[in-house]
């Protein structure tokens, strides 16, 4: 995966960390997911800054993840977001996680392994509003809350959900599930010993729902610079990743020439058609094969072709003076010209998230500051 790497600008990354810590009350924590390897930036140095940015609280989805935040956080508070298995408890204990809760049966597990160890585990509860996925189903929340209580080897800090959708132009189920999880946490407090975290609000329910950050919100995409480029937005970010490769070779073709797999795509014209190192195995979505651009020298050109398992083909005319070792950015920006992941995505038909994480992780991380 030398033939593809991917571009970081961690200075990008603190104006985003500021721009939503300001935002916020002095007192509700910035929780900063970095699961799926940092939404394909990179784990351990994408924590490793953070932390160095005063950011004290990260969410992962896997116990693998935790450790390596671990590693360089050594002082963070760290959630794990998945159901994290009884035979890893002694890890939770040992490096310092906070597990959450998923339903009773995950909590009874939990706790029976912690008690043969002798250990008490600092844990959230996580409560199904709506989402239909992890927690405790909201009807029983408060009952099963009561249970919780009983079991020993756990003491539940905070309480958490997650929304199956935030709209502000159109319904949503959002509303709904926050009012669901404001009851439950009423209720809980009156018969809960100690205070609980209380954290709802992923990165789109943090731009347009101020009223939803209780005690802690946890953004993912919008650090990363997606889903917040708008000025008008309570705290716009920009994105903070290009993905770039290079030109092997350019090839000058004849009109209705066919280019690519069942050549999907004819030349219109005389042209030069340059082939690039990068394809699906590399990250490189198919569905982008005759929609997607690349920048070369700061000018778009368009994706010819269907989309290679190694290589992509793309038509630069005649006068570009593109060349074999020129750079290409794939995701990213040059000069007045971009072609960011969420437009990849639009014309992808997916999401922004899929076309960051799908980059192999094997492609080198170059992280500049």
């Amino acid at each position: 995966m030398k033939n593809t790497w991917v571009e970081i600008d961690l200075n990008r990354l603190t104006g985003n960390i500021a721009r939503i810590r300001s935002a916020l009350k002095p007192e509700t924590k910035l929780v900063f997911v970095v699961k799926a390897n940092a939404y394909g930036h990179g784990l351990r140095e994408i924590a490793r800054h953070a932390a160095t940015q005063g950011v004290t609280w990260f969410a992962v989805a896997y116990l693998d993840e935790a450790k390596i935040v671990r590693d360089v956080a050594p002082n963070a508070n760290i959630v794990i977001l998945g159901a994290v298995a009884p035979g890893d408890v002694e890890d939770l204990f040992t490096f310092r996680l906070i597990p959450i809760i998923v339903d009773i049966p995950h909590a009874e597990s939990l706790s029976s392994a912690a008690r043969q160890r002798g250990i008490t585990l600092d844990c959230h509860v996580k409560v199904d509003t709506g989402m239909g996925r992890f927690g405790v189903p909201w009807a029983s929340a408060v009952d099963d809350f009561r249970s919780l209580k009983r079991l020993p080897g756990l003491r539940v800090t905070g309480i958490c959900t997650h929304f199956a959708s935030v709209e502000v132009a159109r319904p949503s189920l959002g509303p709904e599930q926050v009012d669901r999880f404001r009851a439950i946490t009423e209720a809980v407090a009156s018969f809960h010993d100690g205070p609980l975290m209380r954290h709802v609000s992923s990165s789109r329910a943090f731009e347009c729902f101020p009223d939803w950050d209780f005690d802690a919100v946890r953004p993912g995409i919008i650090l990363y610079g997606y889903g917040a480029r708008d000025p008008g937005l309570r705290a716009p970010t920009e994105p903070i990743l290009q993905w770039k490769t290079r030109v092997m070779m350019v090839k000058r073709v004849p009109a209705k020439f066919p280019i690519g797999y069942y050549s999907s795509y004819a030349t219109s014209r005389e042209t030069c058609i340059a082939t690039i190192a990068a394809g699906y195995a590399d990250g490189y979505n198919r569905l982008l094969g005759n929609r997607g651009f690349a920048l070369i020298h700061g000018k778009r050109y368009p994706v010819v072709g269907r989309v290679s398992m190694n290589w992509i083909t793309l038509d630069v005319g005649l006068d570009s003076g593109v060349a074999p070792g020129d750079d290409v950015t794939l995701i990213g920006g040059e000069g007045h010209e971009a072609f960011w992941a969420d437009e990849m995505a639009r014309m992808a038909r997916t999401i922004a998230y899929e076309m960051l994480t799908s980059i192999h992780p094997g492609a080198e991380r170059i992280y500049r500051s």
